[in-house]
């Protein structure tokens, strides 16, 4: 997994997989990090949905989270703002393995 740092955020692939039956982040992908979410991609939910459950797994208020490109994709680069690579990284290894790098 790539994690990039700029400006004081952290910056990071994300694969989303909408109207799952359960929310939750289900590994490493490619460079990044695949989710899958119960809402629908529709009218920003799912965007929404994929923010708060980082938010929640970092422990940061989602306001701390935005979706920076692929807001109408699958296919999405999260920012996390005031935070490091390596927090990023040590808080996404239980759920990706040791590929969080």
């Amino acid at each position: 997994m790539e994690l990039s740092e700029k400006n004081g955020a952290v910056l990071f692939q994300v694969k989303a997989q909408p109207r799952s039956s359960k929310s939750r982040i289900t590994g490493a992908y490619d460079r990044g990090v695949k989710v899958t979410l119960k809402a629908a991609p529709v009218d920003d939910a799912a965007n929404e949905e994929c923010c708060a459950l980082f938010a929640k797994v970092f422990g940061f208020p989602v306001s701390r989270l935005c979706i920076v490109s692929g807001r109408s994709s699958r296919n999405k680069t999260l920012r996390v703002e005031g935070t490091s690579a390596e927090e990023v990284s040590r808080m996404l290894r239980p759920y990706v393995g040791g590929e969080a790098s």
